[in-house]
């Protein structure tokens, strides 16, 4: 499998491109701010040929360049419909203007086509298995992308803004909620193995071990107290 990531844009957001292999076709996870030329130099590097973009949530960190994106390569966008509106008013999604300065680079809008993920389902994209897992608290229709284990790779859960190396994300913006965020946690991260490794919307890759013995807040959760410890969040 090909699992090509980078930090783009003004808030180094993770964009992933996955494959079953080089000189496929393949999924983009998360085109957000200035994604387009890395999208771009990665389908060319690894001779890529985009089937979906998909959505771990709305916000214009992720969503920046889905216009762009799908609209090069005619594919469509799958989002959580609680999250949908935010590709057309990430202002609204905020509780706050972002900036004219940084607007003036973002296409505001939804792809022409859009599709709508639902808590459990699978998506078979490009030759690849994905568990769609519905996860609020970061925002009300925040999701993870889980791929089950093969042959010698072990299962890869892409996090989005619910789980990051030694934090959370987020829970003071529109749609927030920490005790969601805490819920999500116990429910969607817990049950799985410690050789899953994360590779979340921000920051480096972990795993579900690493993070189970030194995440304050994934140890509280399995503690079963769930009072959230003081710790630094990230995402928009």
């Amino acid at each position: 499998m090909l699992i090509a990531g980078f930090p783009a844009g003004a808030w180094g957001t993770n964009c992933y491109v996955v494959a079953p292999a080089a000189g496929e076709e393949c999924v983009i996870i998360d085109p957000g701010h200035q994604a387009t030329q890395g999208v771009e130099e990665t389908l060319r590097k690894h001779r890529l040929k985009p089937v979906a973009v998909v959505l771990t949530h709305g916000h214009i960190d992720h969503v920046a360049s889905v216009v762009p994106v799908c609209g090069a390569h005619d594919v469509p966008a799958w989002i959580h419909p609680e999250d949908r509106y935010m590709m057309s008013d990430p202002e609204k999604a905020l509780g706050r203007s972002i900036g004219m300065p940084l607007m003036g680079e973002l296409t505001i809008g939804e792809p022409d086509d859009v599709r709508e993920l639902t808590d459990g389902g699978a998506l078979k994209l490009a030759g690849l298995d994905f568990t769609v897992a519905h996860a609020p608290g970061h925002t009300k229709g925040s999701v993870t992308f889980r791929m089950p284990e093969a042959a010698d790779v072990p299962s890869v859960f892409f996090s989005g803004d619910l789980l990051f190396a030694g934090s959370i994300g987020r829970t003071d913006l529109p749609g927030g909620s920490h005790a969601e965020i805490l819920d999500s946690l116990a429910r969607v991260c817990l049950p799985l193995d410690d050789s899953t490794v994360v590779l979340s919307g921000h920051g480096p890759q972990t795993t579900i071990g690493r993070e189970r013995a030194v995440n304050p807040y994934l140890r509280e959760v399995a503690a079963g107290r769930g009072g959230g410890p003081a710790a630094p969040r990230r995402g928009m």
